[in-house]
């Protein structure tokens, strides 16, 4: 299995995106270079984090009660419980839970990605998002794809700024999907609070890292030929709230697609 492989080395002289997202979490497992971009952050940012967090709660446990067994989780980060398979198992114990993820820190951790039920499966592969092939060959290994499966790029693309090769990645990744199957996305905005993501762009930057902010017509492309689910391209607090009553303002956008 991947997670007995070697572990590679961890730089710890460049930040990652994976562990800023930890420290925002209020996570140990980052290093000074990462928490030095994470404080330079507008407080938005770490708001941002927890509600994109809540969304994955909210996506899986609503994937999971479609009847969705199979996921393809891609940007995993470092393990913050509840993980996906924790929350999807607990409805479909059987299902099966692919993650990947390209930061070293993560394989480290990978152990507790892997503590499955004893009906279903996890696995990890340590693979970059902009390498679609060598996670579909991994995943076929895991996952049927004769069977609907949900992909999830959740906070993942706008690390990749380039959008040419990121629709092209998730086009990749999505026309690999049988009908049925979803895309899950979110995706950090820089039109829903402007003056923020000019200064996240800023600081990231510092660190070496160039980020791919998006407006929602950007976003939106993500899902072409794809059957939104309802309420459609929001911002994360908007998808599927826990309480409807309390929507409080976010600067990253949302959706869940169906393939037809």
């Amino acid at each position: 299995m991947a997670v007995g492989t070697p572990k590679p080395q961890i730089d710890t002289s460049r930040p990652h995106p994976a562990r800023v997202y930890d420290y925002l979490l209020g996570g140990k497992d980052n290093y000074d270079v990462d928490r030095a971009v994470a404080e330079r952050l507008p407080a938005e940012a770490t708001t941002g984090a927890v509600q994109n967090r809540a969304f994955m709660r909210r996506a899986a446990v609503w994937l999971a009660r479609q009847g969705v067994d199979q996921y393809l989780d891609i940007g995993t980060g470092i393990p913050t419980e509840p993980n996906l398979h924790q929350l999807v198992q607990r409805t479909v114990p059987a299902a099966r839970i692919v993650y990947t993820d390209n930061d070293p820190i993560v394989l480290r951790h990978a152990e507790a990605l892997l503590v499955s039920t004893e009906e279903g499966t996890t696995d990890y592969i340590q693979a970059d998002v902009r390498a679609p092939g060598e996670i579909l060959e991994h995943a076929r290994a895991i996952l049927d794809f004769d069977r609907p499966i949900a992909l999830s790029l959740i906070a993942l693309m706008h690390f990749v700024p380039d959008d040419e090769e990121a629709y092209a990645i998730t086009r990749t990744l999505v026309e690999s999907l049988p009908p049925g199957s979803y895309l899950v996305l979110s995706n950090a905005s820089r039109d829903l609070q402007p003056e923020q993501a000019e200064q996240v762009l800023a600081e990231y930057a510092k660190g070496g890292i160039t980020l791919g902010l998006r407006t929602g017509a950007e976003v939106a492309r993500f899902f072409e030929g794809l059957e939104m689910v309802e309420p459609g391209l929001v911002t994360v607090t908007q998808w599927r709230p826990d309480d409807v009553a309390v929507l409080e303002e976010s600067g990253v956008y949302a959706g869940v697609g169906r393939v037809r």
